[in-house]
């Protein structure tokens, strides 16, 4: 008894002291990050947040140039706050923090002296599209939400200008997208142009009133929420589709490569670097994607092998695409197939985390076609969103559904980015997405599927590898458009080659790339980091080797850059030895 008191009085000094000694710097550092934090809620502008969880919240955000300037400004004031602040004097987890705000602040520094601003829109997705998909991914259960929805339809005549002058601007400066990547990009605009308004996905909110609201309330909203989709948002998506085609369409650049324009090539570079978190060249990644592409397709062809298939591989990947017998027979078809993958999958996550999300999520058909995840609000109100290509289900096959579904629920994003919403961290870490962490971890997460005793098919299993493998042709790809002079036929034809992503796949990819250069590098870089990771930490703690508590630590930080991944992992190690 007198021993146990005597420990709890040691440990109680100890605390004391420890937090003495962290007090000044710690306080000032909380007082940063708590200035920082208030301010991006005021600006509604997460740097480096996802870009597909945005959602409306009364005034929109100010994109003019002196929004712009305002948050460079206040970027800056934050650099030169943290100077004062001696980041040896912090705890361990807080100098984790410090270091990684200041990575933010650098990054964010650099990004206003690039193109970002001039290119707010990718084939896949757009200040728009964002805008008009809103609504569904958010929740309305109280007259507050109501209120501020209306406010933000109000609010679009502003934030539609503001892009369309810098969208004006950028034309003048020869900033603009390929002119093959872009045809027929207006329809992204043009579905929100609706005769009935009752048909617009901005009336929404209309169908799930509250039924605390009086019937009063319900036809004021609907009157409001009516009139604003007629007087602001339809007007305001047809000035923006007028623009596009007759202004913006017309000046289109003709050269592939980002490097062609004005300042390009140190754009990509720059873009490298935001997406991948590392020093790489692009000659390097370029090598590394080759060398990729090699190892994987002799996977692929020992399934091929194995199937006893008469042919030459690429009439394989053919015949893969052409078989009814891959695809789901209707929408409904293909979204109950998704989910009970993810069912599966979920009952054998204990074996591999002792950490788990509390958060749900839902699985829908995508409004814009594609899969994606869209993670929570954060809230606790709304749930993530596994969106699934339901609506277009002929080009989602069937081998590549396990394969997606790992990658966008479990264990892939609804995992990492819920559990990371849920941590003791400093609110800014909780939505920070660097691509190379989240999509490395997802593009992980297919692969141990694998180790799971999922893809219990060998068609399946190739869909996993050709997934793989279209992540490393990106590598290739890439580089290849915008540092190489490769034309977008040139990429193409080796996508067609080595994947088996049907043609109209292919070529919707290829002009995301060419629209959203760097960005499809982060995958495949980011995997064989964290694959490397786990080697080393298997290879040196040997019978101490723990996958649960790898995958915890993998998960227990919210996303990072890749140094800070390294130096985290590294850490662990130690302390197991």
């Amino acid at each position: 008894m007198i021993k146990n008191t005597f420990k709890t009085l040691i440990m109680s000094i100890v605390c004391c002291v420890t937090a003495f000694s962290y007090g000044s710097e710690t306080n000032k550092f909380s007082s940063l990050l708590e200035e920082h934090w208030t301010n991006v809620e005021k600006e509604q502008v997460f740097f480096r947040r996802d870009p597909d969880v945005f959602r409306m919240n009364g005034v929109l955000p100010d994109f003019s140039d002196k929004g712009i300037a305002r948050r460079k400004a206040f970027n800056q004031l934050m650099l030169e706050k943290m100077a004062d602040i001696d980041s040896a004097q912090l705890s361990p987890a807080d100098q984790v923090s410090y270091r990684l705000f200041r990575y933010e602040r650098e990054t964010e520094a650099k990004s206003y002296e690039q193109l970002d601003r001039y290119f707010p829109m990718n084939i896949y997705a757009g200040f728009h599209t964002y805008f008009s998909e809103a609504p569904a991914k958010m929740s309305f259960l109280s007259r507050e939400d109501y209120d501020n929805y209306l406010i933000s339809l109000a609010d679009f005549n502003r934030y539609n200008q503001e892009f369309i002058k810098t969208l004006n601007i950028a034309v003048d400066k020869g900033l603009t997208h390929y002119c093959g990547s872009f045809q027929g990009y207006e329809r992204t605009i043009g579905r929100s142009i609706v005769e009935d308004v009752t048909k617009s996905e901005f009336y929404q909110p209309v169908n799930r009133f509250p039924s605390s609201f009086s019937s009063t309330e319900k036809a004021h909203y609907e009157k409001e929420i009516k009139r604003l989709i007629s007087d602001v948002i339809i007007p305001e998506y047809q000035h923006f589709f007028t623009f596009f085609t007759q202004t913006y369409m017309p000046n289109c650049r003709k050269n592939v490569g980002i490097t062609q324009v004005p300042d390009g090539k140190e754009y990509y570079d720059y873009l490298i670097h935001f997406y991948t978190t590392t020093s790489m060249s692009a000659e390097d990644i370029h090598a590394l994607g080759l060398s990729e592409v090699k190892r994987i397709k002799q996977e692929m062809q020992a399934i091929v092998k194995a199937l006893q298939f008469k042919g030459t591989f690429r009439e394989f990947l053919t015949s893969l695409r052409d078989d009814p017998e891959n695809y789901a027979s209707d929408p409904q078809d293909l979204l109950e197939k998704a989910s009970y993958f993810a069912k599966r999958m979920e009952g054998e996550l204990p074996k591999w985390f002792s950490r788990l999300p509390q958060g749900t999520y839902s699985i829908k058909a995508s409004p814009g076609g594609g899969a994606y995840y869209v993670a929570g609000a954060g809230d606790g109100k709304t749930s993530g969103t596994y969106f699934v290509g339901a609506n277009n289900y002929l080009s989602e096959p069937l081998y590549n559904l396990e394969a997606l579904t790992y990658h966008e629920a479990v264990p892939g994003h609804h995992l990492q980015g819920t559990i990371a919403q849920e941590l003791d961290v400093p609110e800014f870490r909780k939505t920070l997405y660097h691509s190379a962490y989240g999509e490395g971890w997802a593009l992980y997460s297919e692969s141990l599927g694998k180790e799971m005793g999922f893809y219990q098919s060998q068609t399946s299993d190739f869909g996993r590898l050709t997934y793989e493998m279209w992540r490393a042709c990106r590598l290739v790809v890439d580089t290849g458009m915008h540092a190489f002079g490769w034309s977008r036929q040139q990429a193409v034809e080796y996508l067609l080659s080595n994947t088996a992503l049907s043609e109209r796949d292919v070529n919707r990819e290829i002009d995301r790339y060419i629209s959203w250069p760097g960005q499809a590098l982060s995958y495949k870089i980011g995997e064989l980091r964290i694959k490397a990771l786990r080697q080393k930490a298997e290879s040196e703690l040997g019978t101490k080797f723990d996958i649960r508590a790898f995958h915890d630590v993998l998960v227990g930080q919210g996303s990072l850059p890749i140094a800070v991944l390294e130096d985290t992992v590294n850490e662990w190690i130690k302390k197991q030895l």
